[in-house]
């Protein structure tokens, strides 16, 4: 009796479909949930409700995700639900822990070591075949063999997939397979393993092994995926051994946020979930409790303009919040413009009361990060880079965890948080902060130390030292920070999970988002959509969206505002008038082969400007010289090669010779944005060459 009443006691917050799939009955469960609408509430309240009613023992359950953040997350949600001992890992840790316990029975000895970093074994197998192993080749090369192994795919079939797939390489297909190979035999005698290592020999041991595979089948018995739409084959096929012959697995996920197929992700396992599980309960999550009507429209105008969306990805959000200010649009001449706008108007908010860390700047790649660090730094704005120095490993905060580690062997009496402040002044946290600087930061970093042991009172059973240092040892290991005060600098993929009551979306010109190298191909650009919407959903009350003409002051505005943004922006709007005029162009005439005339239809013909059967004509010296040119800029830029430009692009350069700026745009794949950061490179090139013939 008294279980019953606890667990429906944990349904009383939820709304009719949140408690639908929390209290679903065990078994398969697909929960459809679109962004803000409580997804993580949902399934950690799933979990306590199983557990509490008696459903399942919490050691019987394992819940993965795809962040160590958000696999922390779940674990201090359900500690405050009451559940203890439950597992709440990333697919990685989760492998990682069973690989080790079953490790000598499987293969016997101790555990291989874990790389923590593959590019240096990447670059001993590239030397061994001959390959480039400048640090950008190495990090194409790595890009790939992750991808493969993520989905599944050996080096003996790497070319075939890869032609398949389209895979954008810096290297023949051949080469990269011959790299691959070299660098499997080079692990394996070192007697190493990398992350892909780990979904795949623990698969293995399940598979192969009935008496691995039925002891951990009895351990655990309730699955729970978050994120499932960015599942890899790999992942997949693990949790397949996971559960093995049984259904007792809940997934929730948004198709929408499917950000991540360039690393083998796949929303094909959430959209057959119900062919698999015709019996399964499934649940469409659709109140919006995260943004404004204002900020929720937007989003759902974003996402409507996709060309083609599956049946399980027609989520249409609706705001739960009261209204707020409506988006903000603004076209700037130069990025420098664009950025000095911003970091005013991010004074504005936090005169107005807004706290740094709720506010937030998101760019597509991180080149773009540099121009608003200087912009926030002129006004005075502390700013953190996401992706940058890892919070616990701040000289700061190792020397605070050497204090509490030794303090938490003989416990002093007190209160927790009143005992981490005193433990930490020995470590520089004053009464008063420092006036600011690299002071204030290490001030702020110990004080979220006193903040999180503030939380951690508040929700565990035993709010103990040893067992906050416990909790630190965790979120260490998980790379799961507490807040720190500053505006936070990221890029989107960095950002899908998170949220703040201001975002600024910046850059949203044509060649930036969508990307350069995924213009000609629908399904990148409908994922450069979907990373879009994804930007958009992660504000909570303010939302402003900006693009540059040009990428310096006096540069030439020759850029477009993003495609994405057409139909969204407000009809008084300034640019609107373009807007309209640009959609009402008529489409181009069907491209034609310039040697026979006619008609082009692969892509890869497209972009040389001739059929595959006409001769190429190809300048090898310009060629040789434009390669060259492309790695040093990719160096300078920190992107991979093929950003700058495609090897297609380049063949097509060397065959064209264009003379001028108008000869070079006709070329596939160079728009304004690469004329203008490029065009003058290039064309010298082409000059210096033709010279010296």
């Amino acid at each position: 009796m008294g279980s019953r009443v606890a667990s429906s006691g944990l349904l009383a917050g939820l709304d009719p479909e949140q408690r639908a799939a929390a209290s679903a009955p065990r078994g398969p469960v697909c929960v459809l949930a679109g962004a803000g609408t409580g997804k993580t509430r949902t399934i950690t309240h799933r979990i306590a409700y199983l557990v509490q009613s008696g459903q399942v023992a919490p050691g019987q359950v394992l819940a993965v995700t795809f962040t160590a953040r958000a696999a922390g997350e779940m674990r201090s949600r359900l500690r405050a639900l009451g559940v203890e001992g439950a597992q709440a890992r990333t697919f990685h840790a989760a492998a990682l822990r069973q690989l080790h316990y079953f490790w000598p029975r499987v293969v016997g000895g101790r555990p291989w070591q874990l790389m923590d970093r593959t590019l240096r074994m990447v670059g001993r197998a590239a030397n061994r075949v001959g390959v480039d192993t400048e640090v950008e080749t190495l990090r194409d090369l790595a890009t790939e063999i992750e991808w493969a192994k993520a989905s599944l795919i050996g080096a003996d079939d790497y070319p075939a997939a890869a032609a398949r797939l389209h895979r954008d390489t810096s290297e023949p297909p051949e080469r990269v397979a011959e790299v691959y190979r070299t660098y499997e035999k080079l692990k394996s005698d070192d007697q190493a393993l990398d992350f892909g290592d780990l979904l795949l020999q623990t698969t293995a041991a399940l598979e192969e092994h009935s008496a691995v595979g039925e002891e951990f089948r009895d351990r655990y018995r309730c699955f729970v995926v978050d994120e499932y739409q960015d599942v890899t084959p790999a992942q997949q096929r693990l949790l397949d051994a996971w559960v093995g012959e049984r259904d007792d697995l809940t997934v929730v996920g948004d198709v929408n946020q499917t950000i991540y197929s360039f690393g083998g992700a796949s929303p094909r396992p959430m959209l057959d979930f119900t062919r698999r599980f015709p019996e399964a309960t499934v649940v469409r999550l659709e109140r919006d409790y995260r943004s404004t009507p204002q900020v929720v429209s937007l989003a759902n105008k974003v996402i409507a303009a996709a060309r083609s969306r599956p049946a399980g990805s027609r989520l249409r959000l609706i705001g739960q919040r009261a209204d707020g200010p409506e988006p903000r649009f603004a076209e700037f001449d130069d990025e420098h413009q664009e950025a000095a706008a911003v970091a005013r108007r991010i004074r504005e908010l936090l005169d107005a009361g807004v706290e740094a860390s709720e506010i937030a700047v998101l760019f597509r790649v991180n080149a773009q990060s540099e121009a608003y660090e200087q912009a926030l730094s002129e006004v005075k704005v502390p700013y953190l880079v996401r992706g940058g120095e890892r919070f616990f490993s701040r000289k700061e905060i190792r020397e605070a965890m050497v204090v509490l580690r030794t303090a938490a062997a003989d416990p002093p009496d007190g209160e927790l948080p009143t005992v981490v402040r005193a433990l930490l002044a020995k470590v520089g946290l004053t009464d008063q902060p420092p006036a600011g600087g690299a002071a204030k930061e290490r001030w702020d970093a110990l004080l979220s130390l006193v903040e999180l042991a503030e939380e951690f009172a508040a929700d565990a059973s035993d709010p103990s030292l040893p067992r906050y240092v416990g909790e630190l040892e965790q979120r260490a290991s998980a790379q799961h920070p507490p807040t720190v005060q500053g505006v936070t600098l990221a890029s989107l993929h960095s950002a899908k999970g998170l949220e703040w009551d201001a975002v600024f979306l910046v850059g949203l010109a044509e060649g930036t988002l969508p990307i350069q190298h995924a213009d000609g191909d629908d399904e990148a650009i409908e994922e450069e959509r979907r990373l879009f919407y994804v930007g958009v959903t992660r504000a909570r009350e303010h939302l402003w969206l900006s693009w540059a003409l040009a990428r310096k002051p006096g540069g030439r505005r020759g850029r477009r505002r993003s495609r994405f943004l057409y139909g969204l922006l407000p009809e008084n709007h300034p640019a609107s008038r373009v807007a309209r005029s640009a959609q009402n162009k008529p489409r181009g005439a069907q491209p034609k082969c310039r040697v026979c005339g006619g008609r082009l239809n692969e892509s890869m013909e497209i972009k040389l400007g001739r059929c595959a059967k006409c001769p190429s004509h190809v300048d090898e010296a310009l060629l040789g010289r434009l390669k060259e040119w492309r790695v040093q800029r990719s160096r300078e830029l920190n992107v991979p090669a093929f950003v700058i430009f495609t090897d297609a692009t380049l063949i097509a350069i060397a065959e064209q010779r264009p003379a001028d700026d108008r000869a070079l745009v006709s070329i596939s794949g160079i728009g304004a944005t690469k004329l203008e950061r490029f065009g003058s490179d290039v064309l010298a090139l082409v000059h210096e060459t033709a010279g010296q013939e």
